[in-house]
């Protein structure tokens, strides 16, 4: 039984009933009511094989799409485990799962949630933590990802929760140290919610999608989504950190990845997010200073610090590694990259190609435009800036497709873009 409201400010959603969920083009905005709490209360959190036996046998009992969701502590862990899985089915209700002390007996949820469609909110951010618990959907429905293809400006779930349902989420602590134990009870309330309303969201959405035509292209977005493979290894991710636009000497970047890997190393074997372990900041700022003693090391702003000094000799020692390297083992001012240059110096290095880029921008933005698509979502951008600068050698339809499913578009992004796409290659032809 949905659980009455405390005041008329603060309702679960099984107060207004099914029937007041709204249509996208029927939702007052502004008459948004306030969901401060789920409508059945916070369920306690499973910490142990017996309750967890209890919610595998819920969930497996009951009926529908199965909300899911995960919170993780990026930007305090070096790690991106899951540190909490929120469950919610019809028939079973939420469930909030501690994966950690559990994690060695998931089998029977691994079982239950075997079959039926998960229901995900930008479902690409939550996989890969719950693929480490052996946790894999059949089937998904990705609600960030519909209303992307839906056309709406503005995908976030509150966002889509409010214009299409007509409630306002509590705003939350997506951002926290989920890894913290115990987790404080306003954030298992949030936690709560976040799957409280995924399942009406779904259908809410996938109603609108079929209106527009456009349900097909959302099922081959989520089956893509569902069976990608890992992304493979980042090429020299040490060239990702904050500020190193300023640093050209190839000395310097030499410090640069050297304190990196040094960071990331002491980073990972304390499960501690990077940044926290020493800011990018400060690893440009040594690297271009290049003390070659420790005092001069701790003179360094960030490097005054109790952590850091404890640290000193981890970080000289790189810096004395970065100093002693040959200069042919030094790495380039240009990062390394398998495909074309930036697209802003493609008019010096290649005219054509930069002459076929701009065709083809041009006409994916106005099919974009026309059927109401983010035109990142209606061709992925890198796909035409590889096929800009690396065209078929013959210049149609077929081999354009071709070209385009070598790549991983969709068949529907094909079908849309193919044709446009040939003749925006020809026009230097």
């Amino acid at each position: 039984m949905d659980a009455q409201p405390a005041n008329p400010d603060e309702v679960g959603p099984g107060d207004r009933g099914g029937e007041n969920r709204k249509h996208a083009q029927g939702t007052d905005e502004n008459a948004a009511v306030p969901l401060r709490r789920p409508a059945d209360g916070v369920p306690p959190v499973v910490v142990d094989r017996n309750a967890l036996q209890l919610v595998a046998t819920a969930m497996a009992g009951a009926t529908g799409p199965v909300a899911v969701d995960t919170e993780r502590a990026s930007g305090y862990r070096y790690s991106n485990r899951a540190y909490l899985v929120q469950l919610r089915r019809e028939g079973a209700g939420t469930a909030l799962i501690d994966p950690i002390p559990v994690a060695d007996a998931l089998g029977p949820l691994r079982e239950a949630l075997t079959g039926p469609e998960w229901v995900l909110h930008a479902a690409s951010q939550d996989l890969p933590c719950l693929a480490e618990l052996e946790l894999r959907p059949t089937s998904l429905f990705d609600t960030e990802l519909a209303g992307r293809l839906a056309g709406f400006p503005r995908v976030s779930l509150a966002a889509l929760v409010r214009q299409q349902l007509g409630y306002e989420l509590e705003k939350g602590h997506g951002a926290a140290d989920w890894s913290r134990r115990p987790l404080p009870a306003d954030w298992l309330n949030y936690a709560a919610l976040d799957v409280e309303l995924l399942v009406p969201l779904r259908d809410s959405l996938e109603e609108e999608l079929r209106r527009q035509g456009k349900l097909d292209w959302a099922l081959q977005e989520f089956e893509w989504v569902r069976t990608a493979p890992p992304p493979p290894p980042r090429a020299q991710p040490w060239r990702r950190t904050s500020g190193i636009h300023r640093v050209h000497a190839p000395r310097q970047l030499a410090a640069v990845r050297e304190l990196w890997l040094a960071r990331d190393a002491v980073a990972e074997s304390r499960d501690i997010a990077p940044g926290r372990v020493l800011p990018d900041k400060a690893v440009i700022e040594a690297a271009q200073a290049a003390p070659k003693t420790e005092r001069e090391l701790l003179a360094l702003p960030v490097f005054r610090g109790r952590a850091q000094r404890r640290r000193a000799h981890t970080w000289l020692a790189a810096l004395r590694a970065a100093a002693e390297l040959p200069t042919d083992e030094l790495p380039s001012p240009a990062q390394p990259s398998d495909g074309p240059p930036p697209p802003n110096r493609w008019a010096d290095r290649d005219p054509e190609a930069a002459a076929r880029l701009s065709a083809a921008r041009a006409v994916l933005t106005e099919t974009a435009e026309r059927l109401r698509l983010p035109v990142e979502n209606l061709i992925q951008p890198d796909l035409v800036r590889r096929t800009c600068w690396t065209p078929p050698e013959q210049l149609d339809v077929q081999a354009v497709s071709a070209a385009l499913r070598a790549g991983n578009a969709r068949e529907w992004q094909v079908e849309l873009t193919a044709s446009h796409l040939t003749e925006a290659l020809r026009v230097t032809a």
